[in-house]
């Protein structure tokens, strides 16, 4: 890794000029300080602020509960601790869909409360005016076609979405829309691999795929899921990196014990 890419901070125009030259694109979420210090000094290209805090830090079963006010706690702590990564936040269920005006006031409250960088929406041409008015404001825009979780109870399922011809149509002419409009970038959520191909493809904006297969420009994964300390999540696209469940279950096991048996502290350990 070279000296630029360590101290150069990552911009929306630094994400296109990765895309032209074909050089994958890096993406975790984080959701506190000190996990973003660690991503970020890692050399991650993008920190996404996910409304998945509402599962892996508030323990709902989906991402519908999540507030804007809780999403802006989240993104002041990112934001404090990484100093390269471009920070996106999620703008949760509620505050964009069917309302343009909610969705620029959501935005605005983002950016001026949390330093973050851009936000990122779910959905295609039902949203672009709420997406247009975010960008009229010169606010970045990143996109989510595909499996869009806050849709959850509408498709009632977390399958793979557009596999049918209708539906896969629909998503490119979106991801189309979405490019037009001005988004920098679109994450699509587990389609089919060629499918997610094609778009990477078709569009002059970075795609950022998650269960979207290898054709896109870059990766996202959740970090509780890639470091193994969600072990009740095993779709076909998570690849495990660690098994922190079972490092940091066997530390605090250990500390019991020591506690328990007064191993801890030791004289070393005391004033």
């Amino acid at each position: 890794m070279s000296v630029e890419s360590i101290v150069r901070a990552v911009t929306t125009y630094r994400l296109t000029e990765m895309k032209q030259r074909g050089e994958k694109i890096a993406m975790l979420t984080s959701y506190d300080y000190s996990m973003a210090k660690i991503v970020d000094a890692a050399g991650i290209d993008v920190i996404l602020v996910g409304d998945s805090a509402a599962n892996v830090m508030a323990g709902y079963e989906t991402t519908v509960p999540i507030t804007l006010d809780m999403m802006i706690y989240h993104a002041r702590s990112v934001t404090r601790g990484a100093q390269r990564a471009l920070i996106v936040v999620d703008l949760p269920f509620g505050t964009y869909q069917g309302n343009s005006k909610l969705a620029l006031d959501s935005a605005v409250r983002i950016m001026k409360e949390t330093e973050a960088d851009a936000v990122k929406l779910e959905g295609g041409e039902e949203i672009l005016e709420s997406v247009q008015r975010i960008l009229s404001a010169g606010i970045p825009v990143m996109g989510h076609l595909g499996l869009t979780p806050q849709s959850i109870h509408k498709f009632g399922t977390y399958n793979v979405r557009a596999k049918e011809e209708a539906e896969a149509e629909k998503l490119v002419r979106d991801a189309h829309l979405l490019s037009e409009a001005g988004c920098f970038a679109v994450v699509l959520e587990k389609i089919p691999a060629a499918l997610a191909a094609r778009v990477t493809k078709e569009i002059p904006i970075p795609t950022i795929g998650i269960g979207a297969g290898g054709g896109t420009d870059g990766q996202v994964l959740v970090i509780h899921d890639m470091l193994g300390i969600n072990k009740g999540f095993s779709p076909r696209f998570l690849r495990r990196y660690a098994d922190l469940h079972e490092v940091m279950t066997e530390a605090v096991t250990h500390y019991i014990d020591d506690v328990k048996s007064s191993e801890f502290p030791n004289e070393q350990e005391q004033y």
